[in-house]
């Protein structure tokens, strides 16, 4: 299929951007939208390869991304200072999810994907990596009906077992591209309340590898199977 270029990716008759604002102003959830600079946001819009009719497209050219609930959910733009990872960078990566576009992550490791291939069902479906299960669920939601429901939904309800008191002020120390390790993990039966469970922040993409190796090795566990996890820390050069 031949690449548009663009001037055929610019939509200034229809954009969609106006549409994102209204929904961004009618938000009942705490947002941060997060500046971009033009070129950028052409060279993630050129490889996306999506108009900015689309919601996507907009919030692709016009921002760096969108901050969510303090920062619990991160809608990837064309990146930013405080976001560097963006909808190019997350979906060229070594650990590419082959049939599906990565558009968001929370801070707990669960990761938002279009579907194009990768899963059963509907394409332009989103699904959700969920880090209390190891599995992707669909949401049975488009990316525009995804982005209104993060926006005015419920996510202390969607979220509420893997939340921590104090979470806010905790994420305020982290970056867009950072996330919470919890140990035990979410999917494991041990530790008791999140609460008492130990916390660190990691970079969000070694979240993602980890999760995605975790699911690999655990996934397809009976529910009750006992199991023992070791992690060990690489070496460094000079060891």
């Amino acid at each position: 299929m031949q690449r548009r270029s663009l001037e055929e990716l610019i939509n200034t008759e229809d954009p969609g951007w106006p549409l994102v604002q209204g929904w961004i102003a009618a938000a009942h959830n705490q947002v941060e939208v997060l500046d971009v600079g033009r070129a950028r946001g052409e060279d993630v819009l050129l490889h996306l390869q999506v108009t900015t009719r689309s919601p996507m497209g907009a919030i692709a050219f016009e921002t760096g991304g969108i901050l969510i609930d303090h920062g619990w959910l991160r809608f990837l733009g064309s990146g930013h200072e405080q976001m560097k990872g963006d909808l190019q960078s997350w979906n060229t990566s070594e650990d590419l999810l082959k049939g599906g576009l990565i558009i968001a992550h929370d801070a707990v490791g669960g990761f938002f994907a279009l579907n194009g291939g990768a899963f059963p069902g509907k394409p332009g479906t989103v699904f959700y990596f969920a880090p209390d299960t190891l599995t992707w669920e669909t949401t049975n939601r488009s990316y525009s009906e995804l982005l209104t429901w993060a926006l005015a939904g419920d996510l202390a309800l969607f979220y509420d077992t893997m939340r921590w008191p104090g979470w806010e002020q905790d994420l305020a120390t982290l970056t867009g591209d950072q996330g919470v390790a919890i140990m035990p993990f979410l999917f494991s039966r041990e530790g008791g309340p999140i609460a008492n469970r130990s916390r660190r922040p990691v970079p969000m993409d070694e979240l993602w590898r980890l999760h995605l190796d975790l699911a690999h090795q655990f996934g397809n566990l009976p529910v009750g199977t006992a199991f023992a996890v070791s992690l060990l820390d690489h070496p460094t050069e000079n060891e």
